[in-house]
Formats: C-alpha cells, sequence, structure tokens
C-alpha cells in the first residue's frame, strides 16, 4: 500500500542548496542533534522563525556543592543520633532541642546556598538561538 500524498500546500517542491565548510557543518549538525531534529527540520525553522529550541541538561560538578553535599551527610548523621536518642527513651532536655534547632537551621541556610547556586538553571531547561 502506497503512501498517502500530501495536500498540495503541504508538499515541499522547492529545493535550496547550501554548502558548508567542516567546521561549520559539525556545529550545524550538533546544534540539530540537540535540538533533536533532523538536519532539514533545524535550517527550516532556523530560516523561517528564526530561532530553534534546543534542551539541554545541566551537569555540574562544582566544589561548593560537594561540600553542600557532605555537610547535609554530616546534619542526616547528627539527626540520626538525635532519633536513636529519643527512641531508646532518652529524655527530652533543654540542650537537646537546641541540638535539634541548629540542625534546622543549617538545613535551611544550606537550602538557600543551593538555590542561590542554581540560580537560572532550575525549573524550565529550554534555550532559544537567535
Amino acid at each position: 500500500m502506497a503512501r498517502p500524498k500530501k495536500e498540495k500546500e503541504l508538499k515541499r517542491s522547492h529545493c535550496a542548496m547550501l554548502r558548508f565548510n567542516d567546521t561549520e557543518y559539525e556545529i550545524i549538525m550538533e546544534n540539530a542533534n540537540g535540538a533533536g531534529l533532523p538536519l532539514a527540520e533545524f535550517l527550516r525553522r532556523q530560516v523561517m522563525k528564526g530561532k530553534v529550541i534546543a534542551k539541554y541538561e545541566i551537569v555540574a560538578d562544582v566544589p561548593e556543592l560537594k561540600k553542600l553535599v557532605a555537610e547535609f551527610g554530616k546534619i542526616g548523621s547528627n539527626l540520626n543520633q538525635i532519633a536513636r536518642h529519643f527512641n531508646q527513651g532518652g529524655i527530652h532536655s533543654q540542650e537537646m532541642r537546641q541540638a535539634i534547632g541548629r540542625c534546622l537551621a543549617e538545613i535551611h541556610e544550606m537550602q538557600q546556598e543551593v538555590i542561590k547556586m542554581a540560580g537560572d538553571f532550575h525549573g524550565d531547561t529550554e534555550t532559544h538561538s537567535k
């Protein structure tokens, strides 16, 4: 069974020839692949709309983030020790409540640091090239 014919206004019957050097072609192919589009569709959108939406994933290997992860681990360990103390019948002292309060304050401070570090990289990860 043959493929159905496209409507006349949807059929692309005109061809434009472009030539690129190796570097240009490599850049265009990377951009097309990054946008998840075939080369022809990527070029068509660039020409017709002046922009192509490219999706990317951010991978960070930042020393500050490693430090925060380590500190989260230490705070988690402290909270586990506090929970163990209470679960084993430990007395709810003023000192223990202060330790819990300090841990919660540290967690909140680190949360704010992570938000600052994330900056514009939270939420939507789409960019528009022009």
